[in-house]
């Protein structure tokens, strides 16, 4: 018998309420992550992969306006109330930009305490030698010298690790890394995501990937999900990103703007156009003025979905 996702999300729209009008940043999200699964979201800056992740862990603003038909995480139902619970333990997160997230004038092992005891609950003695744990855990060298380091002390790539210990600290279920290699070198890059991989393969726990590089995901993940101005356009094995066997033709023009190791400048190619703006009267279609193969009924809703397979889902009323 196969068991229940971990989390389902069925139908999440989220508008943001503005001076200059209301802003849909999200419609329509489906979604599921299975227990020890790693989940990749990949698209442009702006594509609403954060916001996503942000209506996850329930850290809104009060602008924003969340409907959804259900959202539950281990088979009970996500609000408000349950989320603001789970968050920090059964759910955690790894933010964007280590060096702005962490507290630039507080010790990092004494902010890996402030985790511990706030949501493990530990005593504060208790807490140091867990923290110094954590440390040692994500490969930190000499981690009770590093305990008493300030983020400015650190390398990005350590101040990195930081941020992955206090997020593993509580031991969640389900871990969400924001675009956790921006701003590392290729090699930190690497060693970043290994420590990922190898955590959620020792604890089998869910990571949800949230990253613009396609390579990136098609190499860590188990599936990808392709987002484009707030729509999840494309749900596929990993295996048909190496492939290069996407079918969308945003995820199809994402992939071919992708660098790769042994490709030439000239073989890389621009996505046209720009995200709409996602004020006003939207098309069913969002990626319609981009798109080659759109016709006039692509602005009619609903947008349909295509089942390629029991694991490959495509949002396209055209798609090749």
């Amino acid at each position: 018998m196969t068991a229940p996702p971990l989390l389902t999300i069925d139908k999440l729209s989220l508008d943001f309420d503005t001076r200059s009008g209301t802003v849909k940043a999200l419609e329509d999200i489906d979604l599921t992550l299975n227990k020890g699964e790693i989940l990749g979201i990949v698209g442009e800056s702006g594509s609403g992969k954060s916001v996503l992740s942000f209506a996850i862990m329930g850290l809104l603003d009060e602008a924003a306006k969340l409907r959804a038909d259900k959202i539950s995480f281990g088979g009970m139902a996500l609000n408000a109330k349950s989320v603001a619970e789970m968050r920090g333990r059964e759910l955690s997160m790894i933010f964007q930009s280590p060096r702005t997230a962490l507290n630039p004038i507080r010790k990092v092992g004494k902010q890996i305490e402030d985790v511990l005891v706030r949501h493990a609950p530990l005593p504060r003695k208790a807490a140091k030698s867990a923290a110094i744990a954590a440390l040692r855990q994500v490969r930190i060298p000499d981690p009770e010298r590093r305990y008493n380091a300030y983020p400015f002390e650190l390398s990005g790539g350590m101040c990195q690790r930081v941020m992955i210990a206090m997020a593993l600290a509580c031991d969640p279920t389900l871990l969400i890394a924001d675009e956790p290699t921006t701003g590392l070198d290729v090699t930190t890059q690497a060693v970043v995501m290994d420590l990922i991989r190898d955590i959620a393969a020792e604890r089998n726990m869910a990571v949800i990937l949230i990253t613009h590089d396609l390579a990136l995901a098609g190499e860590y993940c188990d599936r990808v999900a392709v987002m484009h101005a707030g729509h999840i356009v494309e749900v596929a094995p990993a295996a048909q990103v190496a492939q290069n066997a996407l079918r969308h033709p945003y995820a199809r023009r994402l992939f071919a703007a992708t660098p790769a190791a042994s490709a030439e400048l000239e073989d890389l190619a621009a996505i046209p156009g720009s995200l709409p703006d996602l004020r006003g009267t939207l098309p069913a279609c969002r990626y319609m003025a981009r798109c080659e193969i759109a016709r006039p009924d692509c602005a009619q809703a609903p947008l349909p979905a295509h089942d390629i397979s029991p694991s490959h889902l495509v949002r396209c009323r055209y798609c090749p």
